[in-house]
């Protein structure tokens, strides 16, 4: 699946809304606002998160992974969302969905970061509860998966409220931190099967 090429500076080419959040493809002129959201997080994302590259926090990084990120929504490898809190256009929280596979997988592996400031609001599984349906309806996945260390307790609470299943403990799955950490391996699937097609997914 092929995208008309994007813009870098146009408008995004994906919105999708709620009644408190819209998920977007920023342009890459938002890179301060991108920046103060990872600033203001960094100590609360970091327990939970690879190490980043050492320009992370710049606004070159950032203007270049904005615009990175249209490239691989229109080479259809990934869809990286930015939340937006409507009320004050504040930048809450990201979704992503990554490693996307076509041909008889058709899956995609999940990842979200939240403002620890809007902790505890219901945001993440928001945001999320429109987004899948984008994942499954428009981009034709079956299914998707996500991982989480098994104290990481507030991300084990949002994907089972959203329906995904634990499918058990892969050890040593990511290098965190200095040591090999285990994650528990979850998915959701598709409720309207699909499967492959020459050119792309057609429901059966």
């Amino acid at each position: 699946m092929t995208r008309p090429l994007i813009d870098p500076e146009s408008p995004s080419p994906l919105r999708l809304e709620t009644a408190r959040l819209a998920l977007l493809l920023p342009r890459a002129s938002w890179a301060p606002r991108v920046l103060d959201y990872f600033r203001r997080n960094e100590a609360y994302h970091a327990p939970w998160s690879p190490d980043v590259a050492d320009d992370f926090l710049t606004l070159g990084f950032w203007r270049r992974r904005l615009t990175d990120n249209r490239a691989e929504f229109e080479a259809d490898v990934s869809l990286r969302l930015f939340v937006e809190e409507r009320a004050t256009h504040d930048i809450v929280g990201t979704c992503s969905f990554t490693h996307i596979q076509r041909g008889p997988f058709l899956a995609c592996y999940l990842g979200y970061t939240l403002d620890q400031a809007r902790e505890g609001r219901g945001y993440m599984t928001e945001a999320l509860r429109a987004a899948i349906p984008h994942v499954f309806d428009d981009l034709g996945l079956h299914r998707i998966m996500a991982a989480y260390m098994p104290d990481n307790t507030r991300s084990a609470r949002v994907l089972e409220r959203l329906g995904f299943l634990i499918e058990g403990t892969a050890r040593d799955y990511l290098f965190l931190h200095g040591r090999w950490r285990d994650h528990v391996l979850t998915s959701l699937t598709n409720p309207r099967p699909m499967h492959p097609g020459r050119t792309g997914t057609t429901p059966r």
